[in-house]
Formats: C-alpha cells, structure tokens, sequence
C-alpha cells in the first residue's frame, strides 16, 4: 500500500523548522539584503591600502560583517525553498543571494592577490603586529599559499582557462545523467523493466540471484560499450590536475589537493598502506557473506543483497530521538542538553511533504542554533541519518559558540567525524540491547557493510586515484585498457580468495563521480576511522576522552585539522587511528561468526 505525500500545510508546525529564528520577517530579511548591498562599495576603499595595518584590519572587519550577513541571507533563502522546491516566492530570494554571492566574491576578490603581491618582509610584519593578531592564522594561511602564487598576468591566464578546465567534469555528467542508457532487464516477476541508476541498487538487493547477475552485467556492459569516451572523459580531468600542479609548483596533484588543507602526504599513504595490511578482515567477511548466502560462489553481484531477512522495526520520530539521546549519555549532560534544545525547539524539519528537498543535511548561519531537514521514515537508516546530522549540527552549535565567526568553520577532512562518532555510539548501544540473535546478526551485518563500503571501498578508490595521476605525471597514457587493468587489479586485491571478480566489474571506475572532484574520497576513510577509534576511547576511558572530543568540537577551524584531532585524541598522520578502527571491525567480525554458530546458519 503506498501514502500519498502530504502537502506541507497538512504538516504539524512542531515538525517543522523554525526560520523565524533566522529572519523573524521578510521585511528584516530585505533590510539585511540592503544593507549588504550598500557595505559592499564600501570594500573598494582599502584597495591599495592592505600594506597599511588600520586599512587592513578595517578590511578584514568589513568582510567579517559582510560575509555573515551574506551567509545568513543565503541560508534563510535556501532554507525556505527547500521546504517546497515548487512554490515560485522562495525560489527567486534563493536566485537572488546566489547573485549577491558573486557580487560578495567579486568585492572582495583583491584581497588575497594583493597580500600575496608583498614582499615577504612586508608580510611578515603585518603577521607579527599588535593590531592584527586576531588575524594572524588568516594571513599565516594565506602566506603559506604564496610559493604557489604566480605572477598577476599568470594567474589571470589560469582564471581565464577556469571554465575550460571544468569540460571533462561537465562532459562525463551529461553522458552517465543524461545521454547512457541502460538496457531493459527482466526482473523476479518475469516483466520487462528499464534499469536506470536509482533502481540498479534495488536490483542488486533483490533475493533472486538471477535478478541481480542480469541488472549487474547489463550495468557494466554498457559502460564498456562506451569505455573510450569515459577514458577520455577521466584522462583529460586528471591531465588537468596534473598540469595546475605543475603549473603551479607543486610536487604532484595529490600534494596540491593535501596542502590547501595541511594535510601531510602520509595521511594518505598510510591510509592505503594500513588497508592493505587489514585486507584479510574484509575477507573474512567475505567468507562469512558467502557462507551465509549458502552459495558455491560469491560473486560481485552478491555484495549488496541482505544476510539475513529484514528485520521489522517500526521507529517513529519520537522512539528514534529517545533512543539517540540515550545512546548519547557517553557525552556528558551538556551535549544531551543542547541535543534535546535542537529536538525540542523546532531546529529540525522532521517529514516528507510535496516539494520538498530530498535526503538530509544539517546547515545554518553563524550566531544562529544550526537547522537540520530531514525526510523521516519508521526504519533504522532513518534513525542513523537523525544521529548523523545531529552530529554535525551540535559541531556547529558547539563551533560557533566558542570560536568567532572568521574561525568557527570546520574543514572537510574533520566535518564528518562528529556525524560518524554519533553513529558509532548509537550502533554501540544497538548492539548492546538487541535482546534475539535475528536483531544482533542485523546490526552486525549493517555495520560490517559500513566498514566495507566507508572505508574498504573508498580507500580502493583513492589508491586507484593515485596511481592513474602517477601514471599521468609519469606521462603514461591513461586508456581504457590500462585504467579497467589497474583498475581490475585492485579490485581483485581488495576482494580476496573468497570473491569471484567477474571481469565486467574492471569498467566501475567509469561511473564514479567522485572521481572528478579528485581526492576527496579518502576523506570518508578518515572520518569514519577517527570517529571509531574516538568513540572507543569515549567508551572505554570516560570523561577524560569525552573532555578531548568535546573540545575538538569546540575548536571549529581554529587550528589545521590534523592538530585539532591530535588534541581529541587520534594522531591520522600515523596509522594507529585506522588500526584502532579495525580492530572494531575485527570485533564484529567475531560477533558475527558467534551468532551464526549459536543460530546454526
């Protein structure tokens, strides 16, 4: 039986964010909106001036008072779109900060190119006077970059080819959205159904194994069929990093992508080389996988459909946040205090309605409680994905409380290490009241698909990443065969003894999006990683770990992110963090086999 979604007038106001916390009228919105508008002439009085330390201080006190007023204008209009995507008011307040965004960026685009163009004495001595030390981390950072900035008619040559350099991104999105098409394959009833990339998944789930085989080997017959566009496509985007590395003085592309955010080298090889030492507990669930699936051969195709029969859990709303907050205990009263203000004072717009903007995310402006959309449904991933974006709004929350604006904005590499540790200690408390073995295997058998999927397969990726950008700065033509051979390999590596590799799969990398916004897929082994070994040590060593992580979670961007996690307690330039990590996934891995003893599976 399916349910009509409701329109959002039909939605309870208490499931509903509370913008007004924002903006409590348009009116206040528009009044903010002009007096952006009428500060940002005011930023063309300190050009030429930033040598002089009162204009810059007065410069960077502008663009303070500006860029949150900005941020606050966009969220507010973004915010309320997303609530109905259809409705037209909404809609043009969105178009109209995307605009003032680009005017923002536009005003104060001088600011870097003219600090960088001083001297280094010059430079030095704005960093090391009286007045400016509040900024000094911002001209530290921005002094850092200055080996890797060239000269104004250089830089004006590279913006120029910006737009360009975006093609093989732009090109590989319309071909896999737009333009492939899969072939129709039969499914369990026996009709004819057009496989697509929303339903390749659900195929891959279904019970019959026929099903799946079909959906598998149509899905990457098609990418092979188009195998030389695709090498082209991802060829010329790494070509591209290649180049602005070189042109821009950096050793490789994967150092360009690790400096902008003081990441050192290691992080990364470190990551690949401790994943390739742990590889036989992926697959021993492999082994595991295939015993409880009672095949003779596990192949590719068998990876996705469920262990163990579904198990019935209807969560509501109101059973899910009792069960996040008690799993949550482990952090202390002040974090169950302001995770119950953000259930309770309507920072979470909870349901589905018609128009609304699909998935979950957790946002907000500076000086504001952070906001989270939902799309709630009565099941376990619903109840994750609440803990999850919890996480990342009492981050901010906790952020944005201690540190000033210019400060408070957490990097990448750290964002989802407060969402993840949530999960973890929630999965611990799962795992902990699951009274039936049925429960217990589920839980285990979704986790274990994390530590697969989170950090096992993004790590693949990453090593496949570097070694085709190797390959290129090495000047070895990078073609469909040579990428599905690498590719192939790995995959094979990572898979083990237990694993049929069908050879189609040697074509996955052809439909990876993350691929052209390169380097970014490690991060999810990383976060994953330190947020498992924080939520063990919270777990085994009590306040004095939760003192740390707290802390971190106060220290926004403060600092660089391997220094911030120091301090909470994970060291991610050594492998300790990831092995610590692992030896969780060991665990489940020994919880399971129990279980499928005790059961007689």
């Amino acid at each position: 039986m399916t349910t009509s979604v409701k329109n959002r007038s039909e939605q309870l106001v208490t499931d509903q964010w509370k913008l007004s916390d924002l903006f409590p009228s348009i009116e206040a919105w528009e009044t903010e909106f002009t007096m952006v508008k009428s500060k940002l002439a005011e930023m063309a009085n300190f050009k030429g001036r930033l040598h002089e330390v009162d204009a810059l201080h007065a410069c960077f006190t502008l663009e303070d008072e500006i860029g949150l007023a900005a941020e606050r204008l966009y969220v507010f209009a973004n915010m309320w779109h997303h609530e109905d995507t259809a409705l037209a008011e909404p809609q043009g307040y969105a178009d109209r900060t995307k605009k003032l965004s680009t005017e923002v960026g536009e005003a104060m685009s001088y600011i870097s190119p003219e600090l960088l163009a001083l001297d280094d004495v010059q430079l030095q001595a704005l960093i090391d006077h009286e007045k400016l030390a509040f900024y000094k981390q911002t001209l530290e950072d921005l002094c850092r970059m200055k080996p890797h900035v060239l000269s104004d008619a250089e830089e004006s040559l590279l913006a120029q080819v910006g737009q360009v350099s975006q093609a093989a991104g732009t090109i590989f999105g319309m071909l896999n959205n737009a333009d492939l098409q899969f072939p129709e394959i039969e499914d369990a009833n026996g009709n004819k159904v057009r496989l697509t990339h929303g339903n390749y998944i659900q195929f891959l789930e279904n019970a019959n194994r026929d099903v799946r085989a079909r959906a598998f080997e149509a899905m990457y017959s098609t990418y092979k069929s188009f195998r030389n566009t695709f090498a082209s496509t991802l060829s010329a985007n790494t070509s591209k990093n290649v180049f602005y590395s070189k042109a821009r003085k950096y050793e490789s592309a994967l150092h360009q992508a690790l400096f902008v955010y003081e990441i050192p080298k290691t992080v990364y090889t470190n990551l690949i080389d401790t994943m390739h030492e742990h590889l036989p507990l992926l697959h021993r669930y492999f082994a595991i996988r295939k015993r409880l699936l009672k095949v003779d051969e596990l192949h590719m195709y068998d990876l996705f459909v469920p262990l163990v029969d579904a198990v019935d859990w209807k969560i509501t709303y109101s059973d899910a946040k009792a069960k996040v907050l008690d799993s949550l205990k482990p952090l202390g009263e002040n974090y169950l205090r302001v995770l119950n203000e953000g259930f309770t004072n309507r920072w979470i717009d909870v349901y589905e309605n018609s128009g609304k903007r699909s998935g979950a995310y957790s946002w907000g402006a500076f000086g504001t409680h952070p906001y989270v959309l939902l799309n709630h449904k009565e099941n376990l991933n619903s109840m994750f994905t609440l803990t999850h974006e919890m996480g990342h709004a009492l981050h901010s929350y906790f952020s944005d409380q201690t540190q000033a604006y210019r400060y408070a904005q957490y990097t990448i590499f750290n964002a989802e290490v407060a969402s993840t540790l949530n999960e973890a200690l929630l999965m611990s408390h799962l795992l902990n009241n699951a009274s039936e073995d049925k429960d217990l295997l589920y839980l285990l058998t979704y986790y274990a698909d994390q530590f697969r999927t989170t950090v096992f397969r993004q790590v693949m990726f990453a090593e496949f990443e570097m070694r085709t950008h190797d390959m290129a700065q090495q000047g070895v033509p990078l073609t469909a065969q040579s990428m599905s051979e690498l590719y192939y390999e790995l995959v094979k590596q990572f898979h083990g003894p237990d694993m049929v590799v069908d050879e189609v799969i040697e074509m996955e990398w052809a439909r990876i999006p993350h691929f052209y916004s390169s380097f970014y897929v490690y991060q999810y082994a990383t976060g994953f990683s330190a947020a498992t070994s924080l939520a063990s040590q919270i777990l085994n060593e009590g306040q004095p770990a939760v003192d740390r992580y707290l802390g971190f979670l106060q220290s926004g961007g403060s600092a660089d992110s391997i220094t911030l996690l120091k301090r909470a307690g994970v060291d991610m330039s050594s492998p300790e963090p990831i092995r610590q990590a692992l030896s969780v996934f060991s665990d489940v891995l020994d919880r399971m086999e129990a279980v499928v003893a005790r059961m007689g599976l």
